[in-house]
């Protein structure tokens, strides 16, 4: 799943929060406003400082701002609005609000303590990654066929000046990245090598193959002829003057100065009060309190006992070697590798999507409106992306997208493509995110909001469900599950490892090697990806136990009387909730 974009704020938009600041607080006034008043401001507010998100979520008023979210003068205007707000919120009095408005109340004050806490660390010093950055996003809305739309003149003129911004940025993120060279902030080596490619990319001509003039063929006929030729110049000109020569500066940077000071560590321990900055990543990532030690154990556990069933699947189709043996064998395994064209690989998807649709109202009667598609991963980023799920509009007019990477497609193997569309696609992300974006009952700043540990977690539990919606009928599939959930109970080991205990890349990638049946391609992949982005891959299977526990607690709590459809509801009905709150909507309806 893309997730929401990282803490950002327009430049353009600190004299407006500037004269908001100045408005009177309810505790300056006589009259203290409605706190769904507050609410709507506190999203009125925050979308300029995030426009990126409000892009990816439909809306149209910021397309053409992009947030220096990497200044100073901008890390302290996104201080200035959170302690503001939870200045302005701490004048409520909880208990007298109403349920609806208490949780409400309480994700709110967590959005503010948790963005002040991620705002105390230098993050801007270590900018982009080889995984998930501001970059990397820019590389896909400019595709023209992404969140950023292009089907008006003002489509195509707000990316002119999102580009600006972004040039902008991207001089910023230089400076930053000497600021950290000097201070020791640096990345890992590994993963600046990975990016020199990815800016390589983009860094020459000729123009009109370049992957930023993409949208001038997409253009609509029927735009003025006029424009049609005054955005083509404009888009030539962005290109040859401000797109390649700032992929040319990044990349000689990265060549030359910053990859020869890169770190030969792995975890972000390593780095200037890296350990205070692990213990909030996972508070961020799981919304618990857990300690990485904590963390590596449960891990160890789950990976344990995921083993012993895999086990019971190798017995199964009648293999005699050992597990480690087993995973070379379904690595390797030529059956599971019949495709020759990637949109055999997208078809494929398409016909597990249909196989499950007449139990899918077995287990829900809350489904959401928002279509769906699977997509083949762009190609500028498919060596070293994973499949992800990237929202709809909030309208429902662009559909939920499944993105598939197909580097090669001869070596796909598709033992675990039924357990990755019910995470990825439905009923997991896109249901989720779906019915979250179109329930109009929650205040608008709840319809976007994402915690992984809730959203991932969701996700895993529902590869759990394939059985009951007529899937895993091949061992081969079933087995593709139980990989699926070793692959994030190993995350907790190696991820806690390399960031708390001082492993090594090559000691992870060798603890994936043992104990799953990936390609070592793709763990050396996966474990980079913890390397660039500290406790995100924690929540997935915090989140999925969670869930899973609380529907033990039920069926056990109602007997004949519980309901899967109704479960399914409370856990879906609110969006993105930490995973307190979720437990408490449970008991409570156990107790009902």
């Amino acid at each position: 799943m893309q997730k929401y974009l990282p803490l950002a704020i327009a430049l353009l938009c600190a004299s407006l929060w500037a004269c908001q600041n100045n408005a009177p607080t309810p505790s300056m006034t006589k009259t203290q406003p409605s706190i769904d008043t507050l609410f709507a401001e506190y999203h009125r507010e925050r979308m300029p400082l995030f426009p990126l998100e409000t892009t990816f979520a439909g809306g149209t008023r910021f397309n053409d701002l992009f947030p220096n979210t990497i200044s100073q003068a901008h890390r302290k205007t996104l201080r200035d609005f959170f302690s503001a707000y939870k200045t302005r919120l701490q004048n409520y009095d909880r208990a007298q609000l109403t349920e609806n408005q208490r949780i409400s109340y309480d994700i709110l004050l967590w959005e503010c303590d948790i963005n002040l806490e991620d705002l105390s660390f230098p993050t801007e010093l270590l900018p982009i990654n080889q995984f998930d950055c501001l970059p990397l996003t820019m590389g896909q809305l400019a595709s023209g066929s992404s969140g950023q739309p292009f089907k008006t003149v003002q489509d195509y003129d707000h990316w002119l000046r999102r580009v600006d911004g972004f040039v902008v940025w991207c001089d910023t993120a230089i400076a930053n990245m000497r600021r950290g060279m000097a201070a020791g902030y640096v990345l890992p080596k590994s993963l600046a090598e990975k990016m020199i490619p990815q800016w390589a990319a983009f860094d020459h001509g000729p123009v009109e193959k370049h992957h930023y003039y993409s949208p001038i063929g997409l253009m609509p006929k029927d735009l003025p002829a006029a424009d049609q030729t005054r955005l083509t110049q404009a888009y030539q000109q962005m290109v040859a003057e401000k797109i390649i020569p700032v992929y040319q500066r990044m990349r000689g940077f990265l060549e030359k100065e910053y990859l020869p000071a890169c770190r030969a560590s792995s975890g972000i321990s390593a780095v200037p009060n890296g350990a205070k900055y692990y213990a909030h990543q996972i508070r961020t990532y799981t919304t618990t309190t857990m300690t990485a030690d904590e963390v590596f154990k449960l891990g160890e556990q789950e990976v344990e006992r995921l083993s012993q069933e895999m086990e019971k699947v190798k017995a199964q189709v009648g293999f005699s070697g050992d597990l480690k043996s087993f995973f070379d064998h379904v690595r390797k395994r030529k059956e599971l590798m019949p495709f020759t064209e990637p949109a055999q690989v997208v078809e494929n998807f398409n016909k597990i999507h249909e196989a499950m649709k007449p139990q899918l109202a077995k287990l829900f009667d809350l489904v959401p409106k928002t279509p769906f598609v699977v997509k083949r991963t762009e190609a500028f980023r498919e060596a070293s992306a994973s499949a992800e799920y990237v929202q709809g509009s909030l309208d429902g007019t662009r559909p939920g997208t499944f993105y598939v990477p197909i580097p090669n497609v001869r070596e796909y193997n598709l033992y675990s493509d039924e357990d990755l569309f019910l995470h990825e696609a439905i009923p997991g992300h896109h249901y989720q995110i779906s019915l979250q974006q179109e329930n109009a009952q929650l205040p608008d700043f709840r319809r976007t909001l994402w915690y992984s540990a809730y959203g991932e977690g969701w996700a895993l539990y529902c590869e759990s469900l394939g059985s009951e919606l007529g899937l895993y009928k091949d061992p081969y599939q079933y087995f593709g599950m139980l990989s699926a959930e070793m692959h994030r109970a190993i995350r907790l080991v190696v991820d806690a490892g390399i960031h708390a205990k001082g492993w090594t890349r090559e000691q992870a990638i060798q603890y994936s090697l043992d104990h799953e049946a990936e390609s070592e391609a793709s763990i050396v992949s996966e474990i980079e990806r913890y390397m660039a982005w500290p406790g995100q891959a924690l929540s997935y299977k915090v989140g999925q136990l969670k869930i899973r526990a609380l529907r033990a607690k039920a069926e056990q709590a109602l007997g004949p009387k519980f309901d899967i459809r109704t479960f399914h509801k409370i856990v879906l009905e609110d969006g993105c909730l930490p995973l307190t709150v979720l437990e408490g909507k449970v008991n409570k309806w156990i107790e009902i």
